[in-house]
């Protein structure tokens, strides 16, 4: 009611109070975070997480991807080039040695800094200083190996962009093959699929560059990996620090895969970056698992949510032991 132009405040008298006692609650004692003990496990820190949240999400996600794993079931792993610069691989090795990813895929940067830590033992060079000098991006071994490698792997058949530039990688007996996700992947078997933008990647500036046998290798590459997503029935999918490339390639294998009529049925995917961009979020949270699975987005800097990650799911392996795989693929 105005009064003068001015309104009246509203009477609160009639309102009706609930009981507290009857009242439910998203958030209880049983869900509380736990003090540290100084000296525990690692184990006994991710239960004192609290159950809210990252932190339910959190240990889902770890459960998911162990038992996926324990199962035989088709744990892929999606990486950008930024996790290989902070240091991820032996990370991503020790997984690939242990069996539990079936496959990795990668874009185009991914290669070069695996290859260069191969090489020389280091990457990553100054952009800000090397650009205006006229030499960012003009490596000569990078380039010349990866291409030449291309150019071996274009003459094979059903040979992709990784397979071709992992085998060169144990076939020169590089310096520091150990630390190449690439030569661990084409040592074990195991699938690298690398997925290349023309133009983004710096061995594109180069004369040794050969674009149809790069494109051709690298559409081998998505051929792989969509055969390895036909599979991911009751399996996971990680991303890890792609914004761009790889959801969208990932997006495109699964609308081959349910074209061809593959059962993608209680598929777990996971997006793992220091921000929450669009792309990954809807190509891969979202999207692919509405009404067959379920998406987590976990953001944190890779050099520290991916290695916590890593180690749960070990560790929920180590706990679980061994779980009968009763899907039907």
């Amino acid at each position: 009611m105005l009064l003068r132009g001015v309104m009246e405040p509203l009477c609160l008298k009639n309102v009706r109070p609930v009981s507290l006692e009857d009242r439910p609650g998203k958030v209880s004692l049983q869900d509380m975070g736990r003090p540290w003990q100084a000296g525990g496990t690692f184990a006994r820190f991710l239960q004192s997480l609290p159950d809210q949240l990252a932190g339910s999400a959190f240990r889902d996600a770890v459960e998911r991807t162990a038992r996926a794993a324990t199962a035989g079931r088709t744990v892929l792993l999606g990486m950008g080039a930024h996790p290989i610069k902070v240091g991820l691989s032996p990370l991503v090795i020790d997984w690939l040695r242990a069996g539990i990813i079936k496959g990795v895929a990668m874009n185009g940067a991914g290669v070069i800094h695996d290859v260069e830590m191969a090489l020389v033992g280091r990457t990553s060079e100054d952009v800000a200083a090397s650009l205006h000098a006229g030499c960012f991006g003009m490596a000569r071994e990078t380039a010349e190996f990866i291409h030449e490698a291309v150019r071996r792997g274009a003459a094979q058949e059903n040979v992709g962009f990784g397979r071709a530039v992992g085998e060169a990688l144990r076939k020169a007996h590089v310096p520091h093959v150990e630390h190449s996700i690439l030569a661990t992947a084409a040592e074990l078997q195991i699938p690298v699929t690398v997925h290349v933008a023309i133009g983004t990647d710096i061995i594109h500036m180069h004369p040794s560059m050969d674009g149809a046998a790069t494109g051709a290798l690298s559409h081998t590459d998505f051929r792989i990996f969509c055969a390895l997503v036909s599979r991911l029935a009751g399996g996971v999918y990680i991303n890890l620090g792609s914004a761009v490339i790889l959801p969208e390639v990932f997006l495109k294998a699964v609308a081959v895969a349910f074209n061809l009529g593959y059962d993608l049925r209680d598929l777990t995917t996971i997006a793992m970056d220091f921000l929450r961009p669009y792309r990954p979020q809807v190509n891969v949270v979202e999207r692919p698992t509405a009404g067959i699975g379920r998406g987590f987005s976990f953001v944190g800097h890779h050099e520290i949510l991916f290695p916590l990650f890593y180690a749960a799911v070990k560790e929920r392996m180590h706990e679980g032991g061994p779980h009968a795989d009763t899907h039907s693929h």
